[in-house]
């Protein structure tokens, strides 16, 4: 299980396999991988929760809550406003959430799809967390039915199918075979 949700793939033909099978056995064959029928509801559900981003966004919280509540609401740092602070926090969280996607994405993640999913997801997770950003409008029971639905509807959300592949690098790995000379005096 990886860190995103894995797209749906197709059998990949390998052509290679089959050259191999006919260059030790005289007989010519491909072999078929495993179709990969990608995450389910419940793995997508759980994936496109941002976790890092949210551990990241409640340090930074945890900060601008203490300067909050030594400062009042007129609290500040370096002279800019405590929640002006907490907002541009939350705006700087949501742009780091696809650059991270991208940065841990493997072969066959749908790190856009996860992307663009978790992004969405996240204010609704700050909100949660009671973000500063948030604190005039923050109720907790309004928050949960928020985040809860959220996250029952993101599951529904799957990548597309993978196109099948197939490997093609005969030529480069193994020799080509020589044409019987009956088939190049029939084909002309």
């Amino acid at each position: 299980m990886g860190r995103l949700v894995r797209k749906p793939q197709a059998a990949a033909l390998d052509l290679r396999a089959g050259l191999e099978d006919d260059l030790q056995t005289g007989e010519a064959g491909m072999r078929q991988t495993q179709p990969y029928p990608g995450d389910g509801y419940l793995e997508r559900m759980v994936k496109f929760v941002p976790g890092e981003i949210i551990a990241f966004s409640m340090v930074i919280n945890a900060i601008l809550e203490q300067a909050m509540k030594s400062g009042g609401p007129d609290a500040a740092m370096a002279g800019i406003p405590v929640p002006v602070i907490a907002t541009v926090a939350l705006l700087i969280a949501c742009a780091l959430t696809p650059l991270f996607c991208w940065y841990v994405r493997q072969e066959g993640d749908a790190w856009i799809v996860n992307a663009a999913v978790s992004t969405i997801a996240l204010p609704f997770w700050a909100y949660l967390m009671g973000a500063v950003a948030f604190a005039n409008h923050h109720d907790g029971n309004l928050a949960t039915i928020l985040v809860m639905s959220f996250t029952v509807v993101s599951g529904l959300v799957a990548p597309k199918l993978d196109k099948p592949k197939v490997t093609e690098q005969v030529q480069a790995e193994a020799p080509l075979r020589e044409t019987p000379h009956l088939v190049n005096a029939l084909a002309g």
